[in-house]
C-alpha cells in the first residue's frame, strides 16, 4: 500500500522550502528549545477540523503555547472509558495529567459545517453514506432537544452552535479528573464561539449561562 503513495504536491514542497528559508530562521532558538526542553502549553483548545478556524492566529499564540485538538465541530463526548471511541477523550486526559494544563477551551465557530449535518442528522434527514460522522454526530442530540423549532432553519442552525459548546462543557465535567481539577482551582472551562467573517468572538458567561460578546 505503501507504494501507492504519491509525492508531495509542489505547492506545498515551494511552501516549506519558504518557510525554512524565511520564517524559520528568526525563531530557530525558541523552536530549538521546543525540541530540546519539550512542550509546556498552558491552554488546550478543543476546536473545529473546518480549514477556516485558526485559533493560534485568533489568540496571536506561538509554537508551543496552545495544546490542540481538531475534531467535527468541535464535541467533547460524555465520559464513557467503556467506549470504543476514544481520541478526544485520549487527548483531553493526555492535556489535563500529562501536560498540566491550567485552561480548556472548546472553540466553536458560526457557519459549521458538522453542526449543520447534525441538524440534518436528528432532523431525520440522515446521509446514509456517513458511517463515522452520523454516529459521532450522535453527540449532539442532547443540544438538538434544547433549540427551537419554530424559527428558522438558519436560525436553528445558530442556536444548535452555540448548545453543542454547552453540552460539551457539561460533558466535560463528567470526567471525574476534570471535575476535581475545577473543585481545586487547577483548571478553568471556556466556551467561546468565532465567527469567521467578522472576527468577531463570543464567551459563555457563566452567569447568565449565554454567550455574549468579548
Amino acid at each position: 500500500m505503501i507504494k501507492q503513495l504519491t509525492p508531495l504536491p509542489e505547492f506545498l514542497v515551494s511552501r516549506y522550502k519558504n518557510w525554512k528559508s524565511n520564517s524559520y530562521p528568526n525563531s530557530e532558538g525558541h523552536f530549538k528549545n521546543l525540541a530540546s526542553y519539550g512542550q509546556n502549553p498552558s491552554s488546550m483548545v478543543i476546536s473545529c477540523c473546518d480549514s477556516r478556524v485558526h485559533a493560534t492566529a485568533i489568540f496571536g499564540a506561538d509554537a508551543g503555547e496552545f495544546f490542540i485538538h481538531r475534531n467535527i465541530a468541535n464535541l467533547v463526548p460524555p465520559y464513557s472509558p467503556d467506549d470504543k471511541n476514544h481520541g478526544t477523550s485520549a487527548a483531553i486526559e493526555y492535556a489535563i495529567k500529562e501536560l498540566k494544563i491550567q485552561h480548556l477551551i472548546v472553540l466553536g465557530h458560526r457557519d459549521c459545517g458538522g453542526i449543520k449535518n447534525g441538524h440534518n442528522l436528528h432532523s431525520n434527514n440522515l446521509n446514509p453514506d456517513y458511517e463515522f460522522i452520523n454516529k459521532w454526530l450522535s453527540i449532539l442530540l442532547p443540544a438538538f432537544k434544547k433549540i427551537k423549532t419554530n424559527i428558522p432553519k438558519l436560525k436553528q442552525i445558530e442556536q444548535l452552535e452555540e448548545e453543542s459548546i454547552k453540552i460539551s462543557v457539561i460533558n466535560l465535567f463528567s470526567f471525574p479528573y476534570i471535575k476535581k481539577a475545577v473543585e481545586e482551582k487547577n483548571l478553568s472551562i471556556h466556551g467561546l464561539i468565532h465567527n469567521i467573517g467578522s472576527g468577531g468572538l463570543k464567551f459563555l458567561n457563566p452567569s447568565s449561562e449565554e454567550f455574549e460578546n468579548l
